[in-house]
């Protein structure tokens, strides 16, 4: 036989290397299963990955303050928060120009609603100065005019502001004009030409001649009449505003010293301040401090969420256990009438069968009249079973029980018999039959009803908020009142995370001590 030899790579039966061919045909296959996934995959990003990213950045995100005050910021940079003084004149001015824009864009109700969640009161201070800020504006509007009328029209003000030369004439009002033009845009009901200029434009317009002597080259290259108009003002002698002064008679709040400690701190555009209010501290000028003992209650809400979500789930074992075991070995005929009963709760309202155990367990409620009638307790003596932990305990595993018998059952039914058989038949007594050859077969089944309980036990919300009473209601309460009714969403994304983390880390726990891969649903 001759030696059959080949020069070059092996070849496919269309003349294509052969390596190449495969890598090919495997990409293929690789595509064609993501094609297959990613409907799924797609739904899950949008449902589930992208909320929980949307909730990190809000725990984190501060945005607001720089947005809302973006010259107030960077003037406070010179400012020593731990001083005694509040800022000076430049801040002032500084805050006249941001203050009467965010009034305009009504914005500064929101920051005081922010600013509020750090230092209660705030929001008051906000509110009242937008309703005073404009006369600021209004008496400065007064002075342009009275000088000359033409500074009234819009269109001036348009021609002007059109021309590159105005950013470096008029600074400040090139951007105050700006954010009037871009609010009257958006509004879209006039042309920027014909609407109303805002106030603030003018409280700009004599912070730039007043505060700085403008550049002749510049406003000599102004549209007409922009060089005679700025002339003529310069000329008549004006005077800056006294802005400290014009927002101390507006509202005494600006003279405290801790409103302007709170801007400061929480001027960066990420902030830790939502973290730190979920763990009972508060960002100060001095540092991170625990908040007074009559403020600090979402450590407490934690410990009590995870303490009675493990009772909880203990308790759903216990009782879960026995009942799963008797359908397990129970006449299949006998076994699916009893398992009707266990799915039976799933077809009923949960807001009925929480209710219902507001009618059992009140101290006028049936299980307290049964227990008078049985003479085991006296009618004087009735039993407190509700607005408490207790009551939230038995609502709550009443509820959750289904949710572990049903992986209990499902693992159970895999074991056979005769195991235990063979154990007795050896000498074993039924109960270390059962302890040491049945009960390891269903630990999984153990595992994946406690995983299942807990995780559902720990974001419960109607259930304790309706039994549970002051002693007995979870973090999720407070999560949803500031989602739903404060709006703080900031401090409910970061409760929401550290309790996400919680249950990561509980989770990580489980995995090392018992083994994620022993959970099996049957």
């Amino acid at each position: 036989m001759s030696d059959i030899t080949q020069d070059g790579p092996m070849l496919a039966a269309d003349g294509t290397p052969l390596k190449k061919s495969l890598a090919r045909a495997l990409r293929r296959q690789k595509i064609r299963a993501l094609m297959l996934i990613a409907p799924l995959l797609i739904f899950v990003l949008v449902t589930f990955i992208a909320p929980i990213a949307d909730m990190l950045f809000r725990s984190v995100e501060n945005q607001i303050v720089r947005d809302t005050l973006p010259r107030t910021v960077v003037a406070l940079k010179d400012w020593n928060p731990d001083g005694e003084e509040i800022p000076g004149e430049a801040v002032f001015q500084a805050l006249n120009l941001d203050f009467q824009i965010a009034a305009e864009e009504k914005n500064h109700t929101k920051l005081g609603s922010r600013l509020n969640y750090e230092s209660p009161g705030i929001s008051s201070v906000f509110r009242s100065t937008g309703r005073g800020a404009d006369k600021i504006g209004k008496d400065a509007e007064k002075t342009f005019t009275g000088i000359d009328p033409r500074w009234k029209d819009p269109a001036i003000w348009a021609g002007i502001f059109a021309s590159p030369e105005a950013e470096t004439a008029l600074p400040r009002s090139a951007r105050a004009y700006e954010a009037f033009a871009k609010s009257v845009r958006a509004e879209g009901k006039k042309e920027v030409a014909k609407a109303k200029l805002w106030p603030v434009v003018f409280s700009a317009l004599l912070d730039d001649l007043t505060l700085a002597q403008p550049d002749a080259a510049a406003v000599a290259a102004l549209p007409a009449p922009g060089p005679e108009l700025v002339n003529a003002a310069l000329a008549a002698g004006l005077q800056p505003i006294d802005a400290k002064q014009a927002f101390l008679e507006i509202n005494d709040g600006w003279s405290k010293l801790d409103l302007w400690q709170t801007i400061s701190a929480y001027s960066p555009p990420y902030t830790a301040g939502y973290f730190l209010n979920a763990a009972d501290f508060e960002q100060t000028s001095h540092g991170i401090e625990a908040r007074p003992p009559s403020e600090r209650i979402y450590l407490k809400l934690f410990w009590r969420t995870l303490w009675m979500s493990m009772t909880i789930t203990a308790c759903c074992i216990l009782l879960g256990y026995p009942v799963a075991w008797l359908l397990a070995n129970l006449r299949a005929s006998t076994a699916n009438v009893l398992m009707i009963l266990v799915l039976l709760p799933f077809w009923t309202s949960l807001l009925v069968r929480t209710s219902a155990w507001k009618v059992l367990l009140q101290q006028q409620g049936v299980i307290n009249d049964l227990l008078v009638w049985m003479g085991l307790v006296s009618d004087g003596n009735r039993l407190v079973m509700i607005n408490n932990q207790f009551g939230t305990i038995i609502a709550m595993t009443h509820i959750l029980l289904p949710f572990m018998i049903l992986p209990l059952y499902s693992v159970m039914k895999t074991v056979p018999p005769s195991y235990v058989r063979a154990a007795k038949s050896l000498g074993a007594t039924p109960w270390t039959a059962f302890w040491r050859v049945y009960f390891p077969q269903s630990i999984p089944g153990i595992g994946a009803g406690s995983i299942l309980c807990f995780i559902l036990a720990i974001g419960y919300y109607i259930t304790p908020e309706l039994v549970g009473g002051t002693e007995g209601v979870f973090i999720s309460r407070y999560i949803a009142y500031h989602i739903s009714t404060s709006l703080n969403w900031g401090l409910a994304a970061a409760l929401g995370t550290i309790l996400l983390a919680a249950v990561l880390l509980l989770y990580y726990v489980y995995d090392k001590i018992v083994g994620i891969d022993n959970v099996k649903l049957g």
